[in-house]
């Protein structure tokens, strides 16, 4: 006779709530195997298998149409369930980003001069630089990479260690060389 658990069992095998395993259960991603003479939910190892399946799913990110088309058609259609929720995380990290630079942007303008002074100067990173044994030719790939990953993160860095803008802009043209 297959092993039949308990939804205390359940929730202790699988690591989810029992608020979680009920919510579930009336979305419809999980059903009991049976109900006992006494009425009490009654799972096998096939529900808590889905039930953890749910549960990597929902870590995913994925919504709760998403894991049920998933585990009812686990077909064909998987990756392109998934390749939707890269791309809805992709925008969710941009409009994110856009939002932590409006912010630093806010920030910038609402400091007093004084508050905005750089903890770091030009000459304490290239001391760094130079203490952490970067040759010049190391120091040029450092900013050409920078400038390359984010063009404008690496001029605010510039900004940051208050060098000039003249001199800003000599360091963004030879790190695009």
């Amino acid at each position: 006779m297959p092993r039949l658990l308990t939804i205390q069992a359940l929730v202790r095998a699988s690591g989810v709530s029992r608020t979680t395993l009920l919510y579930y259960e009336s979305a419809g991603l999980i059903k009991p195997l049976r109900r006992s003479e006494a009425g009490y939910r009654l799972y096998g190892e096939r529900e808590l298998r889905r039930l953890l399946r749910v549960r990597a799913l929902r870590a995913a990110g994925l919504t709760l149409d998403d894991i049920r088309s998933l585990l009812d058609d686990p077909g064909d259609g998987a990756p392109g369930v998934l390749r939707r929720r890269l791309e809805a995380i992709s925008r969710e990290i941009e409009g994110l980003r856009e939002h932590q630079h409006a912010i630093l942007r806010l920030l910038g303008n609402l400091q007093p001069q004084a508050e905005r002074k750089a903890i770091v100067t030009k000459a304490k990173w290239v001391e760094i630089m130079d203490k952490a044994g970067f040759s010049g030719e190391d120091k040029h790939r450092w900013h050409r990479t920078f400038e390359q990953a984010d063009p404008e993160e690496h001029e605010r860095f510039l900004r940051y260690l208050q060098i000039p803008e003249d001199e800003i802009r000599k360091i963004r043209e030879w790190s695009r060389k």
